[in-house]
Parts: C-alpha cells; structure tokens; sequence
C-alpha cells in the first residue's frame, strides 16, 4: 500500500486525466509509473570521419553583436565536418599555462576553411577572440555526433539561443539545398547577444527574432514563436541554453515531434577523457546512463535528455551505486 492508502503501483482515481504543467506552461498528462515511455528520438549516429589535429591559419576576424567570428583554414578539419560538430582550441599559446582546450562549435564550412563564433568571456577565450588574420592556433575537429538528416521533405524548425544559433547555419543551409523547407526562431536578452540572424534569415521563411526586452523582433522568449511554429514541423533542432533547450524540447514532444538538442556544456578536454561534460541521458536500451556530451553528444534526442536530473546523481542510472555515497549511514568513526 501506498501512503495515501492505494494499492501498491496503482494510481488515485482519476490521476491518468490530471494535467500537469510543464516548464513551458504546456499541460500534460502524466506518465504511468512502471510504464515505459515511448522515446520519439534515437541516440544520434557517430560522425562520418574521425577528428585530426593540428595547426589553423586564421584568414578572418570580425565582429558578430557581441561576440567575434573567427574563420580558420584548415582543410583536414573543414572538408568533414557535420553540422552540430565543434572543434576544440588550445589557448594562450605554446607557453601557457592554460592546459584545458576551449570547444566552440563550428558555424559553417567552405573551400577548405570553417568559421566559429567566439563569446569572450574568461581568458582562454579571451585570447582567441583577439587572435588576427594571419596567427596560427593548435585545433581538434572536427569533434562529437552531428544532427541526424530528417527524411526527405520533412519540414525543419530551427531554435537557437544567444551564440548558440551560429551552430545551426551550416544545418539550415543544408537543408535548404536538400529541398527541405526550413523556419527559424533565434532570440537572446537583448540586441546585442543575438548571433548569425542575418545567416538563418537567408535560408529560413519564417524567421522569427525575440528579446526578452524586446531591443529586436519580438518581446519575450523563443518558446512563444516555437509553440506556434512547432505544429507545422516535422522535425525541431535548438541549441542554446540549457533551460532554452528543454523547454523547447517539452514543445515539441507534447505535439509528438522530434526534436534534437545541441547542448552547451563546459567540455574541459573534447574527446571524452575527464567526464566533465557528463549528463543523465536515456539510452538505446532504454536504461538511463551518464553521456559525454563530447563523444556521445553533444547532439541528443531532446526527449531522451532528463533535464530534471542535470547535474545530479538519479539513482537509477546506470551504475550509480558505485559513483556516490554509500545510501546508508556511516558507522560512527568511519570516513563516508
């Protein structure tokens, strides 16, 4: 019996027609417990070409609002690249101190040479943004799972949030020159923090721009354009926010719509190494395991990331036991 006095793993009466909220303000029923859910998106599908390392020219630098678009040549990396791919820089030069690589997803490709968009925010990017034409900087790429290709003639809807959205240029060009019709949604806190509206506005009808001050396009948050947009969509790609990315997952699974997410976790190595990038997502068979959003992301199917339990320990993923504290006291004088 449970405390309310029902039968063990039933529910009150009446609970399967009980809406809940959602983070969007969307109402669902909720799920049964013991029942599985079905999941609309598969893990995303390895990269086609592995990732080489090696020394880029930068051949470009300007300014994009508030942030700098570095275009790089080099060929190895450019040439096999996949949209929702990054690439990860060495920082401060061959005698920093600085031993983490920074990752910043790849914005576009063309004619052997790829381009990033660049938040200077501490040190290391810092030191990136202000390199010039000419200067050469230590690269991986290209890194991670691509965004998997819809089937032919699915409609796509793009959502990216603040630098986030430079990630979904070279996917809504490719679309486009695959026949695929293409809107957008990209938004930020203000004017300045949008990023690469002029690129998803040359490949996407309709484009839709939001600030939560409403400085540019619409007042408010990407959800209000997403929840009338994601009807007529086939297929949902983000990337932003983390909080941006579930709640635009949340949209397009309640209309039962795919949706994959780009996310922006800290990667302090790139290539899987030091599981600092690590988030609670469903895998194939079902069972919830710890990602790296390196290697196996960062592109996940956004109803198979369990947002409520980033940045926790659920006791159900896969070999939690053996990562945290024991479940039962200590005994008195015994280090936990």
């Amino acid at each position: 019996m449970t405390e309310d006095g029902t039968p063990g793993g039933a529910l009150p009466e009446g609970a399967l027609t009980q809406e809940v909220p959602t983070s969007t303000g969307e109402r669902l029923l909720p799920p049964v417990p013991g029942a599985t859910r079905e999941l609309l998106g598969e893990p995303a599908p390895p990269p086609l070409h592995p990732p080489v390392q090696g020394m880029a020219v930068v051949v470009g630098s300007r300014p994009v609002s508030a942030y700098v678009e570095l275009t790089l040549e080099a060929p190895d990396i450019a040439d096999t690249a996949q949209p929702g791919q990054f690439v990860a820089f060495a920082v401060g030069g061959p005698t920093s101190a600085m031993l983490l690589r920074r990752s910043i997803a790849i914005a576009g490709v063309g004619e052997g040479r790829f381009s990033v968009v660049v938040s200077a925010r501490a040190a290391g990017s810092t030191w990136l943004a202000s390199l010039r034409p000419g200067e050469e900087v230590d690269v991986v790429g290209p890194l991670g799972r691509p965004f998997p290709l819809p089937p032919e003639g699915t409609p796509a809807l793009l959502v990216g949030g603040g630098y986030g959205a430079a990630a979904l240029v070279g996917l809504g060009g490719l679309l486009r020159s695959r026949g695929h019709e293409v809107a957008a949604v990209v938004g930020a806190g203000d004017e300045a923090r949008l990023c690469s509206v002029d690129d998803l506005a040359a490949v996407a009808a309709p484009f839709v721009v939001t600030t939560d001050d409403g400085s540019s396009g619409r007042r408010g948050r990407v959800t209000g354009p997403v929840a009338e947009l994601v009807a007529g969509a086939g297929v949902v790609y983000a990337c932003g926010p983390m909080p941006m990315l579930r709640a635009v997952a949340d949209l397009a699974t309640a209309r039962r719509v795919p949706s994959w997410v780009a996310v922006e976790e800290s990667m302090a190595c790139g290539i899987g190494v030091c599981m600092t990038c690590v988030l609670p997502v469903v895998s194939a068979d079902g069972r919830t395991r710890f990602s790296r959003s390196c290697v196996e992301g960062p592109v996940f199917a956004g109803d198979r990331v369990r947002f409520d339990d980033v940045g926790t320990l659920p006791a159900d993923v896969v070999g939690a036991d053996a990562m945290g504290p024991a479940h039962t006291p200590a005994v008195e004088g015994e280090t936990p």
